[in-house]
């Protein structure tokens, strides 16, 4: 689906959505699994203003026509203008209001906008840890942003919510290799490839060999440990926080159970668990951590 901007005709960099509506109601439907759409309107409406902005940085880092690189410019300057109370997109007046509410920092704003950078020059990753460092910009200042909004902002917190973060951008990658190839891009790591003897023609076949599939169940190991790590966070939470973060962490294992039970094939087909097994898997993250056992 492409953006839909059209550009100022002096700088053709300056993008004007014209559909703001349609990237709200992505970020919505991206970003609110089934559990946390039980929380309060006035909560869902904060945390929407921020990923109604990551929404649209990422949108105009993938899919906008032109010169990207130029157009996150002009968003870094809307972002810039959103802390001076200055903005004029939308998108920007309301993580620029949540900002203010809350005395959030301008470093996870223009972290996610140096991630999009990076992604118009890099589209290889050699090792797991270059695309952790990736993560870092991407998903991570997301996660802090959404603690803020609970009132966490202790460091303990903070690093299981990178932990958490990290591993829900790593599924997407796992639930998005093929798409993410069309658009150039391999987000899995080159030595894992090397090591697992998986060569990109395999990926470019969108057939599954039983070496890409080894790679995907290593893949998926993985990130499922990392995840978990993550996971006392929700027992370290109490209240809307608690829940909300439980549908995080269940939405993720329950796109990796999914990845695992379609024999790790994601070539032929995107992979997405059914809102029941999100569900399912939310309660069991919620209920473990009343019993302080993630």
């Amino acid at each position: 689906m492409s953006l839909p901007v059209e550009f100022d005709g002096a700088t053709r960099a300056t993008p004007v959505v014209l559909g703001t509506a349609v990237v709200m109601a992505k970020a919505r439907a991206e970003n609110f699994p089934v559990a946390t759409r039980l929380l309060p309107g006035r909560l869902r409406e904060r945390l929407l203003a921020i990923y109604g902005y990551a929404r649209f940085v990422d949108d105009v880092g993938d899919r906008a026509p032109g010169d990207r690189l130029a157009q996150l410019d002009w968003v870094e300057a809307e972002l810039n203008r959103a802390f001076l109370g200055a903005a004029s997109h939308p998108v920007f007046v309301r993580a620029g209001g949540l900002a203010n509410e809350f005395g959030l920092d301008r470093e996870p704003f223009a972290d996610l906008i140096e991630a999009n950078r990076h992604d118009q020059v890099t589209t290889r990753y050699p090792t797991y840890e270059a695309l952790g460092a990736y993560c870092a910009l991407s998903a991570n200042p997301v996660g802090r942003l959404v603690l803020a909004v609970f009132g966490r902002r202790d460091e303990h917190s903070l690093e299981l919510s990178d932990r958490v973060c990290t591993a829900l951008q790593l599924v997407e990658h796992l639930q998005d290799v093929a798409e993410d190839f069309a658009m150039g891009r391999v987000y899995l790591p080159l030595e894992d490839l090397s090591r697992f003897a998986v060569g990109e023609s395999v990926i470019a076949s969108g057939v599954a060999t039983p070496a890409f599939r080894r790679l995907m169940a290593f893949e998926v190991a993985r990130t499922r440990r990392l995840l978990l790590s993550g996971g006392s966070l929700v027992a370290s939470l109490s209240g809307w926080g608690r829940v909300a973060v439980a549908g995080f962490v269940g939405g993720g294992l329950a796109q990796l159970d999914a990845i695992e039970r379609h024999g790790y094939d994601v070539l032929s087909a995107r992979v997405k668990a059914s809102g029941a097994h999100v569900v399912w898997r939310s309660l069991g993250v919620y209920a473990a951590a009343r019993r302080d056992l993630l």
